[in-house]
């Protein structure tokens, strides 16, 4: 613990380079990369999404550097970090890190691509800022503590400090300028869970302005715009108003010995995280015990506190996000398909038999689970059957944790299914692009993937 933990976190966003960072860091960092890019390619055609894009070409140029994947046109980065980080958090596809439970990808890519591209930057240095933003946004996340979480969307909140983290690295800022852009990004942080009951668009809102604001705030500061410089643990700034547990010292947590972006999760299914524990532990015992939904007379979730604080609001779900944000509609695809994936949603997540199968969910909050949480998130359920068996299921490491990851074929099979869902690319341009990342260590320049 530093006695000005800001400076300190600043310091090393400023200062990391490629080189500093271990080989194994840098190969999770470009399977992140890909798999943010699959997610973002799965915005394409999504009324939200869409609307991000209308209103780019109304406020900003036509014609840039600076590539939005799911049109194809390019703009400047400002417009470009906007629409592909609004894009990205869509599908419900993207990465999560459990500690802070915070979506790294879906604002810090955004905000490196777009800069990367109009600076033509090197692919080693894009790597370098995005493994900057996300050591600084995993360490605020932690650093606001779970009562943050509780009314604010920590990716929209965090997030914008990890983009201007990241787009500072990529601009080489100074310390004393990544320390003004960390003002000027907490100062602008926002975003709130009350659009869950509404099934309102406001999560794609939410990256869509971490990762744009984010990126503004780095490029103010290249220009000598100052920002506060205790936004972070300062008397007014950001754990004054929005934490009631912050503790300073996750913020330094072992910079530089601790890399906690390779413990980011991926995510199996198309649907918040908080129902990924539950649905693979129901996934163990439908299969295991060969059970189709009519033969199921409850099914009792055992969970953490946060997962009823977010998902409690969604009884009805009437949209395929907002289904995404139901216990009972996940566990209801889970035991009519064995899968919660983009296209199950898609097509029945308000279908007769997964709507009665909603009624037979409950949550109830588990003491074990949630002592865990948020450092491991444990799945616990419990289904009683028609003919009076009461089954346990189990998950310690849900699918996509680092303990049971996905492997790069299994990254590539998820990022051609999310193109395919959308249309978003071809087959042929999504191997092109497979081939793009994985050699973006060796990139003189950052590649227009759509090109």
């Amino acid at each position: 613990m530093t006695s000005h933990p800001s400076q300190t976190l600043a310091t090393f966003a400023a200062k990391l380079r490629f080189e500093d960072i271990p080989e194994p860091v840098i190969r999770r960092a470009e399977d992140l990369f890909l798999d943010w890019f699959g997610s973002t390619i799965a915005g394409k055609g999504a009324r939200a999404v869409e609307t991000l894009e209308w209103f780019a070409t109304r406020m900003g140029p036509l014609h840039g550097t600076s590539e939005i994947l799911i049109s194809r046109r390019r703009t400047t980065p400002y417009f470009a970090a906007m629409i592909n980080a609004g894009a990205s958090h869509f599908a419900e596809q993207d990465d999560v890190h459990n500690g802070s439970v915070f979506h790294p990808a879906a604002v810090v890519f955004p905000a490196v691509l777009a800069m990367a591209q109009a600076n033509e930057c090197s692919g080693r240095a894009l790597l370098a800022a995005a493994v900057a933003g996300y050591e600084v946004g995993i360490r605020i996340g932690e650093f606001l503590g779970r009562s943050h979480y509780k009314v604010f969307h920590t990716t929209g909140t965090v997030g914008t400090v990890a983009a201007a983290a990241a787009v500072g690295n990529l601009l080489k800022l100074t310390p004393e300028q990544m320390l003004h852009a960390f003002g000027s990004a907490g100062t602008q942080a926002a975003g709130l869970w009350e659009f869950l009951r509404d099934a309102a668009d406001s999560k794609q809102l939410h990256t869509a302005k971490a990762a744009a604001d984010g990126l503004m705030s780095a490029c103010l500061a290249c220009q000598g715009f100052t920002g506060a410089k205790r936004i972070l643990e300062g008397a007014q700034g950001m754990a004054a108003g929005m934490s009631k547990d912050a503790d300073p010292s996750r913020l330094t947590d072992r910079l530089g010995e601790r890399w906690a972006l390779t413990e980011t999760s991926f995510k199996f299914h198309a649907s918040c995280r908080h129902t990924h524990p539950a649905a693979d532990a129901l996934l163990q015992i439908v299969t295991e015990h060969q059970l189709v939904p009519d033969q199921i007379r409850r099914v009792t979730a055992h969970v953490h506190q946060a997962a009823i604080d977010v998902l409690g609001p969604v009884v009805n779900p009437t949209t395929v996000h907002q289904a995404k944000f139901s216990m009972g509609a996940v566990l209801g695809l889970i035991a009519q398909f064995q899968r919660a994936g983009v296209n199950e949603f898609e097509t029945s997540f308000n279908d007769v038999q997964v709507t009665a199968f909603r009624e037979k969910v409950d949550m109830v909050l588990d003491t074990e689970v949630d002592q865990a949480y948020p450092a491991r998130w444990i799945g616990k359920v419990s289904v009683e059957t028609l003919d009076g068996r009461i089954l346990q299921g189990r998950v310690d490491e849900p699918k996509g944790d680092p303990g049971n990851t996905l492997t790069r074929p299994e990254l590539e099979e998820k990022a051609l299914r999310l193109a395919a869902f959308s249309g978003g690319a071809t087959s042929d341009e999504m191997h092109r692009a497979f081939k793009q990342i994985w050699s973006l260590a060796q990139a003189d320049a950052v590649p227009h993937f759509f090109a």
